[in-house]
């Protein structure tokens, strides 16, 4: 399960994959149309693993029904600074 956003403080955007790295790498790309590429939403701030998909599914679900201000204070307190995380999983 992965956030992704604009900039800091910017549109949100919340997804599942099973290959972070490729996903990601599309949204930057703009290969994946649609909201992401209309947007400019490619900036990975926050991620996390699931042994299940399905486990990660139910959670993009319970995540897109929070509020705004608590995405971004799940998004602060894992990654205040708003920084691109797409370096640190492709090393």
């Amino acid at each position: 399960m992965y956030i992704l956003t604009s900039k800091k403080n910017g549109t949100i955007y919340i997804g599942v994959t099973a290959d972070i790295a490729e996903r990601v790498w599309a949204h930057k790309q703009k290969a994946v149309p649609g909201f992401t590429a209309k947007y400019g939403v490619d900036r990975l701030v926050y991620m996390q693993h699931f042994d299940r998909i399905e486990d990660a599914i139910a959670e993009e679900k319970r995540l897109k029904n929070w509020k705004r201000s608590w995405k971004i204070d799940l998004i602060e307190r894992e990654n205040p600074e708003w920084e691109d995380l797409y370096d640190t999983i492709n090393q």
